[in-house]
């Protein structure tokens, strides 16, 4: 142990560029921090597996399937997560379905990472980060014709995973597209006992197309379909019977031949997400419950780059989207009439939003980044019977609201032969999630209350400090450094109202989201990398975080001190691979906010692939040691994987 900490110590991956891209096979994962990389997996790992690579993001845990990305130890309310640039948003009251959950390893091309407040130009709210799925395309003159297929087995769970994906390219036209299949049962913890409930199956279709309309001008579409059925979650009361998604869009492109601008995307885009809770298959339910919910989003970004005077790198984005979120549930008391709850009443929020960003390239490679976005919001119920239930709680609330939310962020760069430094600052706000302003008795199963929103809830702001720091000590042999701190304002959180009463059988009670007029997040973390030979590397990384609210009691789901070491040695065609990861007692615990201490853990892995022509083959095994453990993200305490092996195979024509 002592030595994996002391190799953290002196680890960082070399970052040269803004963006840090690491290219295995088809995938490739960006992130604008030190870290981002693809899973060892390689196709076959899901989307879950790729993200946990990233530098600054974390994973909550609630089944084996659909893992919410928290980045900066913010969950997705402080978040914006696009696919594509198109805004999605989730149709289940319990954070089921993250965005990430709509796409697959083989239509994916890259995740790019933004920490803080500088984010993508269609993010809106992300004081935490944004995350962009980029989606693979064949593109425009690459080979005639392409296929490749992929299978892949887990013995834990019986995973079992295959997909198939053909291209074709041409000068004025270009389709590819795919399908993807996924099926595991319940898997087993460390020491061989059986999770129930931690079985799933989703299949993932996918086509995009081009079309060169003239030299300057391209016409480009893309359609996914993804479904998910029989998810079980074990850290919740409810399973998912279904969680389907229809992701469609159409992009216009241009490029300019002369003046300040090079290139103008402009592209219209719609989504339906519905989810559907099930409880039918849990033994000893006191009422059965129907809990569905849906998602509707149409949305158009209008995006221009260019040059201002040569050393201005300017980029303006026009936006806007209105979504639809309507969640209702249906209780069947035994030998009752059955009673019915509007839980999200038809909120539809319009949203439209303006962006600049400019980066400007100074004397002695130093750059200078500027970003500001404002965005109109209005939000409106359009259910009578939900507006009128959440009347009992708040006499006289208006069936509408409008916000204006915004973000403003500097950076300063400077580089030279041996290192770079970074400083940077900003300020954003986001508006209340319908969840937190308008959900009526959701229960939580992390802390047992029953949740009600609160539509007279303030804008959450906060002021974001960051730096790093990266050192070249050698031609083999980097260091880095990194570090950020947020101050909120109106921090958004749920408190407990003793006047009320609990309706979900077991409950605590029930709390009102409410704001806390100030609240701390922090994270640091320390990296390296040390190429000990051309065929051998070392890389390993320390990372941690705190949180606190205005009394100083610490905030949940913040996480403790982690720590990664990895190897990897070449022969050839073979790559060869290992990796120790854990994280240290979770004593910073929110007791608070009904977070329990979770104990020290470290879990060790081996992999290993062979490239032989167009073909690919991977093996290995997770948690060697068969280790039984939760980290301080499992929901519930709902125990990881215990050792796993897999083995996959890909290959092209």
């Amino acid at each position: 142990m002592f030595s994996l900490l002391f190799l953290a110590l002196l680890s960082a991956p070399e970052h040269d560029g803004e963006v840090d891209s690491h290219s295995l096979e088809d995938v490739v994962v960006e992130s604008d921090n030190p870290g981002g990389k693809r899973s060892a997996k390689g196709v076959t790992a899901t989307i879950d597996e790729h993200l946990s690579e990233l530098g600054h993001v974390q994973l909550v845990r609630r089944g084996s399937y659909a893992w919410e990305p928290t980045i900066n130890n913010m969950q997705s309310e402080r978040l914006s997560t696009t696919i594509d640039g198109m805004k999605i948003f989730y149709a289940c009251t319990d954070k089921m379905d993250p965005v990430s959950s709509y796409v697959e390893s083989n239509n994916l091309q890259s995740i790019r990472l933004n920490s803080g407040l500088e984010g993508n130009p269609q993010a809106t709210g992300n004081i935490g980060g944004s995350l962009d799925l980029k989606l693979r395309k064949a593109g425009f003159g690459g080979e005639k014709f392409r296929a490749g297929a992929s299978l892949g087995y887990e013995l834990n769970g019986n995973v079992k995973v295959g997909g198939i994906d053909l291209a074709t390219s041409h000068e004025r036209f270009y389709a590819n597209g795919g399908a993807f299949y996924r099926h595991a049962d319940c898997y087993r913890v460390g020491g061989g006992d059986k999770l129930p409930f931690s079985q799933f199956q989703k299949v993932n279709l996918f086509a995009n197309v081009g079309q060169r309309l003239s030299e300057s001008d391209v016409l480009e579409g893309t359609y996914i379909f993804d479904r998910a059925s029989d998810v079980g979650y074990p850290a919740l009361n409810m399973d998912v019977a279904k969680a389907e998604a229809h992701i469609a869009s159409l992009a216009y492109r241009h490029r300019f031949a002369d003046g300040p601008f090079y290139s103008w995307e402009t592209k219209v885009y719609g989504n339906t997400i519905t989810h559907i809770m099930d409880d039918t298959h849990r033994p000893d339910v006191a009422i059965h419950m129907d809990m569905p919910g849906k998602s509707r989003t149409a949305g158009v970004y209008s995006l221009l780059t260019g040059n201002s005077g040569g050393n201005n790198s300017v980029t303006i984005n026009a936006d806007a989207y209105y979504n639809r979120l309507f969640a209702d549930m249906t209780m069947y008391p035994g030998g009752a009439a059955p009673m019915y709850m509007v839980t999200w009443p038809d909120v539809g929020t319009l949203n439209a939003g303006l962006s600049v960003t400019d980066e400007v390239t100074l004397p002695h490679d130093q750059t200078l980044n500027l970003s500001v976005k404002w965005a109109w919001q209005q939000q409106r119920i359009h259910d009578e019977e939900g507006l009128h239930s959440l009347n009992v709680f708040f006499p006289g609330m208006q069936d509408h609201y409008y916000q204006i939310i915004g973000r403003v962020a500097v950076g300063y760069q400077v580089a030279w032969e041996k290192g770079r430094f970074h400083l940077g600052a900003g300020w954003g706000s986001r508006a209340p999630t319908v969840t937190e302003a308008y959900g009526y008795y959701l229960n939580n199963t992390f802390d047992r209350y029953d949740y009600i929103g609160n539509p007279h809830l303030k804008n959450e702001s906060a002021v974001e400090l960051n730096t790093e720091v990266q050192w070249k000590v050698s031609n083999r042999f980097v260091l880095g450094a990194e570090g950020n701190v947020f101050f909120f304002s109106h921090y958004i959180i749920g408190q407990p109202e003793s006047r009320l009463s609990a309706m979900t059988v077991g409950a605590e009670g029930v709390k009102v989201y409410a704001n806390v007029r100030r609240a701390t997040i922090a994270n640091s973390s320390l990296s390296a990398q040390w190429q000990v030979t051309e065929a051998w590397q070392w890389e390993a990384s320390l990372s941690a975080g705190l949180g606190q609210d205005a009394e100083g009691d610490n905030l949940p789901l913040i996480a403790p001190l982690g720590y990664k070491a990895a190897t990897s040695y070449c022969v050839g065609s073979l790559q060869l691979g290992a990796t120790v990861r854990g994280h240290a007692r979770q004593s910073h615990h929110a007791t608070k906010y009904g977070e329990s201490e979770t104990p020290a853990y470290a879990v060790v892995g081996i992999s290993a692939n062979y490239v032989y022509r167009s073909i690919v083959l991977r093996a290995g095994v997770e948690n060697l040691l068969d280790k039984h453990y939760s980290t301080y993200a499992d929901w519930c305490g709902i125990p990881q994987k215990g050792r796993n092996g897999y083995a996959s195979i890909s290959w092209k024509l």
